[in-house]
């Protein structure tokens, strides 16, 4: 008898792993698995939904349905329109939650009228239909998230104003000299940027924003206002249910809780102490827990065949497409994932050994700028680092080496480096004994 594989969430992990395995998918979203990567896309109106859909899984996605309880001893999940899954593996991806800052004029979940997160396909179309030029916009939060959103939202003509409370923006991923190059960048597609900058609370009149208010007492007219302050894993279910949870559902190799028959993969695991928050590890994570779980149960699985021929497998450029796509963000895996998930009997047995993750994103505009980031940007002391500046073409190569290893690196404006620096620092193997700046001369592909 085949086992019963219940999976909780219909984002990247979720999806991918319904394309690996047959299983019972429970999607919250009214709308198909999409591509979150692509959203910026989606709100600049240069990509229609249809276009972000992501390939169809094995079986049909059980669209529309909230899960609200898990009855771990009866094996079942009970969702919000009242009917009861039963299973014998349950996946939790249940991925994350925008962060909503404490700002006075926020109170709870209920957001006042031209105020909206940055996270669904909802949030887009929502976004898409208010924003018409010459629409006073401001996005608050300068990283990852909200340097693209204020990109899509200047295509569409608005005037927008960038917030970020840190010293630079996405901080977290670039050095200073980068940074500030991206910020020139977002300010030649007309948006305002403040950093050091923290905002306070919301304006309302009638129910609707009006206005933005700083610490610092300065106010900004807003028409729109978008919250990009980043995410926080949904636990609540695994909490609830009485499952082991720190920041995130913690898993172990296997991608297991603490109970023996539930598994989480995405945005809501915490794996060795680290949730990455990032599409790659998605990834990595949803075929790990494929291969784990076409050896321990007897399911048809098309682990570990990507050609383009296969049912439900998208060939390797549909994937590949993650983090590498203008306008997208995503943390891509790097070149050569860890993550063995061969099912050959008498191949080793399949786990999740963790994932480094490669940061890429592309910005639009009359003139586009890609920038990439992996590892730690900022070296320590007694580290080695090897930069390369070329002001005419705006272009910014930096990476840092500790011992002769490569621990990471910033690109901006010109990649041609970051498949060889990528596959160097995934294979953390010792670097040839050659010049350093080699490592960034040497273009072996992206």
């Amino acid at each position: 008898m085949s086992t019963r594989i219940v999976v909780v969430g219909g984002g990247t992990a979720g999806a991918r792993l319904a394309q690996r395995l047959p299983v019972t998918l429970l999607g919250e979203e009214p709308h198909a698995p999409y591509n979150r990567v692509l959203l910026a896309d989606v709100l600049a109106g240069r990509y229609e939904p249809e276009v972000i859909a992501l390939p169809a899984p094995l079986e049909p996605v059980r669209r529309g349905v909230r899960a609200v309880r898990i009855d771990r001893a009866a094996r079942t999940v009970e969702c919000e329109d009242g009917t009861a899954v039963g299973y014998d593996r349950l996946v939790l991806a249940t991925g994350s939650n925008p962060v909503l800052p404490p700002l006075r004029g926020l109170r709870g979940s209920r957001l006042p009228s031209g105020v909206h997160p940055f996270r669904t396909l909802d949030d887009c179309l929502e976004l898409r239909a208010l924003v018409r030029p010459g629409v006073r916009a401001v996005v608050i939060g300068g990283g990852l998230l909200g340097v693209s959103a204020a990109r899509a939202l200047a295509a569409l003509g608005a005037e927008v104003v960038l917030t970020q409370q840190g010293e630079r923006l996405m901080e977290r991923q670039l050095d200073a000299h980068a940074s500030e190059l991206l910020r020139e960048h977002v300010e030649s597609l007309g948006v305002e940027v403040h950093t050091e900058c923290r905002v306070s609370g919301l304006r309302q009149e009638g129910g609707a924003v009006t206005a933005v208010e700083l610490a610092d007492g300065f106010v900004l007219d807003a028409q729109v206002v978008v919250l990009a302050c980043g995410v926080r894993p949904r636990i609540g279910l695994a909490r609830d249910a009485g499952l082991k949870v720190r920041t995130g559902i913690v898993v172990d190799d296997e991608l297991r809780t603490s109970d023996p028959f539930i598994h989480a993969i995405g945005d809501c695991a915490e794996h060795d102490g680290r949730v990455y928050g990032l599409a790659g590890p998605a990834l990595e994570q949803a075929d790990a827990l494929a291969g784990v779980l076409h050896t321990q149960a007897a399911v048809p699985s098309v682990v570990g065949n990507r050609s383009a021929g296969a049912r439900g497998v998208p060939p390797d450029g549909v994937w590949g497409r993650v983090g590498t796509t203008d306008g997208a963000l995503a943390g891509a895996s790097a070149p050569g994932g860890s993550v063995p998930t061969t099912t050959v009997p008498g191949s080793a047995r399949p786990h999740y050994t963790g994932t480094r993750a490669l940061t890429r994103l592309t910005l639009g505009g009359p003139v586009s700028l890609d920038l990439a980031s992996f590892g730690e940007a900022t070296p320590r002391p007694g580290d080695d680092v090897v930069q390369l500046t070329d002001a005419t073409r705006r272009a910014y190569r930096k990476v840092v080496v500790r011992g002769d290893r490569l621990v990471g690196g910033v690109l901006l404006g010109d990649l041609a480096a970051v498949g060889a620096l990528a596959r160097a620092w995934e294979g953390d193997e010792a670097l040839p004994p050659a010049p350093l700046l080699h490592l960034l001369t040497h273009d072996g592909g992206s």
